[in-house]
């Protein structure tokens, strides 16, 4: 699972590319930056079998999200949990 961060120089919001490599047939990124809504942020799958999809998030917060398969599995990181990513004003990732 891929996450990159595009800072913007002319808005206070980073683009998010996710890219995930998934055999299902619907992939979707929920959060507490979407609600947890599974039709908010769904991937597009692409030929290789990879799932890939953009959104902006506002710098300066903290952002916790989920990758849920099909609609109902949940891709979890090995920890269980939910995944934290940090966006901050210098390139910095947590999760």
């Amino acid at each position: 699972m891929a996450i990159s961060k595009n800072y913007l120089k002319t808005k206070p919001v980073c683009k998010i590319t996710f890219e995930v490599p998934s055999e299902a047939e619907t992939l979707s990124v929920v959060g507490d930056f979407n609600n947890w809504d599974l039709q908010s942020t769904q991937l597009k799958k692409l030929k290789n079998g990879k799932f890939k999809g953009n959104i902006n998030l506002e710098k300066g917060k903290q952002y916790e999200f989920k990758y849920v398969a099909d609609g109902t599995n949940i891709l979890m990181t090995n920890k269980q949990m939910p995944i934290s990513l940090m966006i901050m004003p210098v390139l910095k990732m947590e999760y």
